[in-house]
């Protein structure tokens, strides 16, 4: 006899759209990618709580695009040292997040 284990149930915030995208992530890297009409993604910092289709769904509604693929990235903390203490600099989450060939985003 086979033991089954139960699905547990996570109970899941809904953010609204201003929640999920924080801010855009402005970089030499990223606005390359953004001007690329090849390309055509655009980077966000985004709420750590999120996934991709949360992601795909606030973008769409922000800016009125279509978005074609998502792509996310966890980014770790690094340690630092200020004098004789020493702590660790925040955890965030980073969005790439690939439009449709006729969107565009204009805030770079």
């Amino acid at each position: 006899m086979k033991a089954t284990k139960a699905k547990k149930k996570r109970s899941k915030i809904q953010l609204e759209p201003y929640q999920v995208v924080l801010r855009p992530l402005v970089t030499e890297k990223g606005t390359k990618l953004a001007s690329d009409p090849q390309t055509r993604a655009y980077t966000f910092v985004v709420n750590p709580l999120a996934n991709k289709t949360e992601i795909r769904a606030a973008v769409e509604e922000l800016f009125d695009v279509k978005v074609e693929k998502v792509r996310t990235q966890t980014r770790i903390g690094k340690p630092r040292r200020y004098r004789f203490r020493y702590g660790r600099t925040k955890s965030w989450k980073k969005a790439v997040v690939k439009l449709d060939e006729d969107s565009r985003i204009d805030f770079f």
